[in-house]
């Protein structure tokens, strides 16, 4: 069994690795005229952005981009940013129309394993729960974490079979958020263990396409979330924008 959940792992890995490739020279002039028209998101949307505190520093780096996607959506979205932290979900700024000021309340992870959370997704299954189902945008999450829950064991069954992670994919398919993931590793496991990474990368994965979303990673690390972001967009409008 352990020998099939690890196929299962490695070929999940593969595949999003795959797909989250660079494009090929021959494909980029084509490329960047597709982003001259779909280089917004196009629909409203309520976004909670969620990042995990035990991440390494780099990410930090990466507060500038981040802000700019969330000044750049369109008028009458709604922002939440919160930190997958020790203990609880710490909500920086609630849901709300000022996107400049949601993009203010960014702060480098704290990248150190005192931060880290029991596990993401029960901070994840927190943040669904503040969703209004009210609301008429589309609803989405951006969770940006290394994915490993290590909480009931090392092994891909508890890795990819997640408790949490089953109960947050069943509170967002209730609530219609999908939820779209990008890959950073933690000062902890994914830091450098080879295995933790699998099982984060393929964990998010899982949250991700049953949830209708996408999870984003290259390799076992990142440089930038520049070519990311140029992603999330495209699935963002491929899935919510309407057909012209």
């Amino acid at each position: 069994m352990r020998k099939l959940f690890l196929s299962v792992a490695a070929f999940m890995l593969a595949l999003s690795a795959s797909a989250s490739l660079p494009v090929s020279a021959a494909g980029r002039a084509d490329d960047k005229a597709h982003r001259t028209v779909k280089g917004h998101v196009q629909v409203p949307l309520n976004l909670a952005v969620l990042v995990q505190d035990d991440l390494v520093s780099r990410v930090g780096s990466e507060l500038g981009v981040t802000g700019d996607f969330i000044r750049a959506l369109p008028a009458s979205s709604r922002v939440m940013v919160g930190y997958l932290t020790a203990g609880t979900l710490q909500v920086r700024q609630p849901f709300t129309n000022d996107l400049e000021q949601a993009a203010r309340t960014l702060r480098t992870p704290v990248a150190n394993e005192s931060a880290a959370p029991y596990n993401p997704y029960v901070e994840v299954l927190e943040a669904l729960r503040k969703f209004d189902a009210n609301n008429s945008n589309q609803n989405a999450v951006l969770l940006i974490s290394d994915g490993l829950d290590t909480s009931r064991g090392f092994d891909s069954d508890s890795a990819l079979n997640s408790i949490d992670l089953k109960r947050a994919v069943r509170e967002a398919k209730q609530r219609n958020v999908s939820v779209y993931a990008f890959y950073a590793p933690t000062v902890g496991l994914t830091s450098y263990d080879q295995t933790a990474v699998s099982y984060g990368q393929s964990a998010l994965n899982r949250i991700a396409n049953e949830t209708g979303g996408r999870a984003f990673f290259q390799g076992t690390s990142f440089v930038t979330f520049d070519s990311y972001f140029d992603n999330l967009r495209r699935a963002l409008n491929a899935r919510f924008a309407p057909l012209s």
